[in-house]
């Protein structure tokens, strides 16, 4: 009787153990060699980030690695906010500016599965004033001054070209210098007072920088796409992110808002940086589709994990699986796999539904698989997927001016550690 009575306890510690571990992330593995990493190796993460600490060229960061399906890596460094004196912690909440765009794109894909949208569906069909949108041609006047003229589109811009970034749209940062002072003058680098329909009327009004289908230009085409979301589904974009994706992946702590009682979790960023964003602030109505959400390493690898998988996690199904891979292929083709600086996704890269897809094994400026697929956030967040490799990985830090080189840097500090 004592023996069955153990049994029984055993087994329901057991349960409540597994119950705990996949409420707070995913399964972790004994150690780094089980799902074919070397410990030391992979160790090289925490002297290279401990160094950089110490010189002060970042105050903190958080990395997460999982492999088959399992945690091999999961640590913070430094600080979050070193004025507050607030330590880094596996929780601690960043501002993953683009990978929201990774949301929208799987916002976009389960509607496109549910049969409500097509990608060939021209966008006026959900926003009526971009029918009348405009090509800025630009030419220089006797004086050498760029001169724009609108002229009508080649093409209608289609719901694959916003997710592609082949809608001729672009973003007030971006060149050309005449088109992007249009930007300006209309507030497209303020819009936090702005709904996402308002936003989307004042950027119909602004001319294309291409016709759409001929070119990739990075752009706010995911604040569109994200408009879009919300006229289909009649749900605003927080709303559907909360209920269809972030709820079934239990991504808690992931949004456009942060909330009250997690405010000293949020990762510190430089107010004068030129993209700053404030996701305390309840006056903010953008939800911007492009860049406007927070999120933790653990609920970004959630959402990686899914994308592995194949559209599902612990039960949960987003999407099918011939889906996800079609949306993280490459779409450019010809357009991408780029080395001029304007080229986001990089040199050995394409783009599928704004995830940057490796097309090349030698070309790029770090290690990897052809087929892993990766995105980035404007302050130095990043993550990808290797389906060759069973791996998921995700960077947090806040270091605008160092992004590029943590994204070169932990990919190969992550990739030379794997040894089976």
């Amino acid at each position: 009787m004592k023996i069955i009575t153990r049994i029984m306890a055993a087994t329901v510690l057991f349960i409540f153990l597994a119950a705990t571990a996949s409420a707070q992330g995913l399964p972790r593995a004994k150690n780094p060699e089980e799902v074919g990493f070397s410990s030391e190796r992979l160790n090289r993460i925490d002297t290279v980030l401990k160094a950089d600490i110490e010189k002060g060229k970042i105050p903190g960061a958080v990395a997460l690695v999982v492999r088959k399906g399992k945690i091999a890596y999961f640590k913070s460094f430094g600080m979050r906010n070193k004025e507050k004196s607030l330590p880094m912690e596996k929780d601690s909440i960043f501002r993953v500016f683009s990978m929201t765009k990774s949301v929208v794109a799987v916002s976009s894909a389960i509607l496109l599965e549910e049969g409500k949208i097509l990608l060939s569906d021209p966008v006026p069909k959900y926003i009526p004033s971009f029918k009348d949108i405009q090509v800025g041609e630009i030419k220089k006047d006797e004086t050498g001054k760029e001169v724009v003229t609108m002229v009508k589109p080649l093409n209608v811009m289609t719901i694959q070209d916003l997710l592609r970034h082949t809608s001729g749209l672009s973003y007030w940062f971006y060149p050309p210098p005449a088109i992007q002072s249009m930007y300006l003058q209309a507030g497209m680098n303020k819009l936090d007072e702005l709904t996402n329909a308002e936003v989307c009327e004042k950027l119909a009004k602004l001319p294309l920088v291409a016709h759409p289908g001929t070119r990739y230009q990075y752009s706010m085409s995911y604040d569109v796409i994200g408009r879009v979301v919300e006229v289909i589904s009649g749900m605003p974009l927080d709303k559907f992110f909360e209920e269809r994706i972030y709820k079934p992946l239990k991504m808690k702590d992931s949004g456009f808002q942060v909330k009250e009682k997690d405010v000293d979790r949020l990762v510190y960023l430089d107010p004068k940086w030129v993209l700053y964003t404030d996701p305390t602030d309840p006056k903010r109505k953008f939800l911007s589709g492009g860049g406007g959400t927070i999120s933790t390493a653990m609920d970004y690898a959630r959402f990686a994990q899914m994308l592995l998988n194949g559209g599902q996690l612990e039960g949960k199904r987003l999407l099918g699986p011939r889906t996800v891979a079609f949306m993280t292929s490459d779409h450019l083709g010809p357009m991408g796999n780029r080395d001029d600086a304007f080229y986001v996704p990089g040199r050995g890269y394409g783009e599928g539904f704004d995830f940057y897809v490796r097309v090349d094994a030698g070309h790029a400026y770090f290690l990897g698989n052809v087929g892993e697929f990766y995105k980035g956030g404007a302050a130095g967040t990043i993550f990808w997927v290797d389906p060759k490799e069973e791996l998921v990985a995700v960077f947090m830090v806040s270091a605008p001016d160092y992004r590029e080189d943590y994204r070169f840097l932990m990919k190969s500090l992550i990739y030379q550690a794997i040894l089976k």
